[in-house]
């Protein structure tokens, strides 16, 4: 009887602690600041912080994940430059062009038109005036200037580098291209041959972004060629 008594008593003592206790909230914390650390508002200002601010800027030098280095600067030079010799490095396949045209639909018909003709929801509505079209003879835009308006921006229009990576302004880049060909009558450009590509994915090419090689893609001076890489 006196066992059964002692038993009972430390089961009572037992579930009496248990039932103080807190999973949640330790009940000794020595180092505190280590449990609970001190949290700071986004772009909030605090002493603790350089220059007073939680939101730090990048380290000098420092270059983002995934994102390559643009050699044009904004400038006219600049933009002249690479008009001249930045050429579209993706190959130009139906995947990036679909890709393209879907990107282009989201941020450029709006101002531009479905056609890249300069007759967008915004223009016909007189919001923005002056829109130029693809094959405008003044503009005579090339790969290499479309890509640098896209990524720095002009007059009205803003940059877009940091709502697309460099490839999807690439294949908007080619999609524009395909919209300048087709307002001066050209043909459908030809997509690449898979036998390029892969030499292009195997290193056999150069695919400089900024020196514009892949030059054994077929451009509008070279014969079109098929999906089995024979010219037509």
């Amino acid at each position: 009887m006196k066992n059964i008594f002692k038993i009972a008593v430390l089961f009572i003592a037992f579930g009496s602690m248990i039932s103080c206790q807190d999973d949640n909230k330790p009940n000794y914390q020595y180092m505190p600041n280590m449990y609970e650390s001190v949290g700071y508002e986004t772009y909030g200002k605090y002493e603790v912080f350089p220059e007073g601010y939680e939101a730090l800027k990048p380290a000098e030098g420092s270059v983002m994940r995934g994102w390559l280095p643009y050699d044009y600067e904004n400038t006219i030079e600049g933009k002249a430059s690479a008009k001249a010799n930045l050429k579209n490095p993706l190959p130009y396949t139906e995947e990036n062009y679909v890709k393209g045209n879907e990107l282009y639909n989201i941020y450029c018909s709006i101002c531009h038109g479905v056609k890249g003709d300069g007759k967008g929801t915004l223009a016909k509505r007189e919001k923005i005036l002056g829109v130029p079209a693809y094959n405008d003879a003044g503009r005579a835009i090339t790969e290499g200037s479309v890509y640098h308006v896209m990524y720095y921006g002009i007059n009205s229009m803003g940059s877009y580098a940091s709502q697309m990576t460099e490839d999807e302004l690439w294949m908007v880049d080619h999609y524009v291209m395909g919209l300048k060909d087709a307002l001066d009558g050209k043909p459908e450009r030809a997509f690449t041959a898979a036998e390029i590509i892969e030499e292009m994915t195997e290193g056999k090419i150069d695919t400089d972004l900024n020196e514009g090689a892949v030059d054994a893609i077929p451009g509008p001076e070279s014969e079109p060629m098929n999906a089995a890489g024979n010219e037509h």
